[in-house]
């Protein structure tokens, strides 16, 4: 899979640097990954959730909220947020 883009990544882990390794796991299976289905990446990701038109992945141990949108088509994912679970709750990311 092809990530866009991992600098939202990092600039998250900038400002809360404990999600540095559980957020370059991620990044790692996901681009080494081939998921055609979002039942494919369950498989990997058993606690992904789809709200609306993204997908929800749970990051180190339900502390934080990645947000993507997964075009299983062609291979892409979109980081769209990444959220603390405080922030997340809020619901914000919802509206964008």
């Amino acid at each position: 899979m092809h990530v866009i883009s991992k600098k939202k990544l990092k600039n998250f882990w900038e400002h809360h640097p404990e999600s540095r390794k559980p957020l370059e796991v991620w990044f790692k299976v996901v681009r080494s990954s081939r998921y055609h289905t979002f039942h494919e990446l369950r498989m990997t990701f058993p606690k992904a959730d789809k709200v609306g038109d993204k997908i929800v992945f749970n990051i180190g141990g339900n502390t934080y909220r990645l947000i993507t949108v997964i075009h299983f088509n062609r291979f892409k994912v979109y980081v769209r947020d990444v959220l603390t679970h405080e922030e997340y709750d809020k619901g914000v990311w919802k509206n964008g």
